[in-house]
């Protein structure tokens, strides 16, 4: 079987050892849902021990990233069943966006995300807890849950004070505040900032380049960087330490010592 079928709203692809991933609900500006939500969850986990892996790249159709999750779509009466009864929102979230957010940041692959248009609540998130944000100039980043009447979902209180930190955080969180590409990139919560026409290119090379990295290290390091915050300095020590004996006894270790020695530059493997 295909180990990454699309399905409706989610297209999947690999060329080579980059897994793509493109929310596919351009009338809705690729908002998710039930279905693009599980199978990129599915898709994330199956990539974490695809040995033939070594980058992800996730964009969106059209002019949009990502809009959020379609909660208008799943209330919609008329849907078959009656509307979810009360408690449905506690009983999916630790499977559903509660799951994907950790997924990216636990990936011991570098995740690429490619931003255009509109990236809002949870679109908004998958692009700050991916290692490197490509964003257009002109993208629009908005979390509208306060607007809405509820509480930020999808780790939002956790890592939007982390990348941003706590006070611009409370001014995005509580004041609805949106913001643009430009400012993202300013504030460090995105990689690069680019003309519209750009972002994708951008965000190929920039994933063609990870990929060619050597993966087991920088799948560590990833971990690692993810651990640091708030973390005990000796006990961050000791897994450095660990890591490091990990790393230093792969195939791509070895050839980076004889790229070294040999003044050339190394030709990475991914083992």
């Amino acid at each position: 079987m295909e180990p990454y079928p699309s399905v409706e709203g989610l297209r999947a692809d690999t060329t080579g050892a980059v897994l793509r991933l493109t929310l596919d609900r351009p009338r809705r500006r690729n908002a998710l849902d039930d279905t693009s939500m599980a199978a990129l969850i599915r898709h994330l986990e199956t990539a974490n021990t695809d040995e033939n892996l070594r980058a992800v790249l996730l964009t969106g159709t059209g002019g949009d990233f990502c809009s959020g999750f379609d909660i208008v779509g799943r209330n919609a009466a008329g849907k078959g069943d009656a509307r979810p009864r009360t408690g449905s929102i506690q009983r999916r979230m630790p499977s559903q966006a509660n799951r994907l957010i950790p997924l990216l940041l636990e990936l011991q692959l570098p995740v690429v995300c490619a931003v255009r248009g509109w990236a809002v609540g949870i679109g908004a998130q998958l692009a700050l807890a991916s290692d490197f944000t490509v964003a257009a100039r002109d993208a629009v980043f908005w979390y509208p849950f306060l607007r809405r009447g509820f509480t930020p979902d999808s780790g939002a209180t956790w890592l939007l004070p982390r990348v941003v930190g706590p006070v611009r955080a409370r001014e995005l969180l509580m004041l609805d505040r949106k913001f643009s590409g430009t400012e993202a990139a300013t504030w460090g919560a995105v990689h690069a900032a680019v003309e519209d026409e750009d972002v994708t290119k951008t965000a190929e090379t920039l994933t063609a380049e990870l990929a060619a990295s050597a993966t087991v290290a920088i799948g560590l390091t990833k971990s690692l960087l993810n651990a640091a915050p708030g973390g005990d300095l000796r006990h961050h020590l000791a897994d450095e330490a660990y890591a490091m004996e990990l790393s230093s006894r792969s195939p791509d270790f070895r050839e980076g010592m004889r790229a070294f020695a040999e003044h050339r530059p190394p030709d990475f493997g991914g083992r």
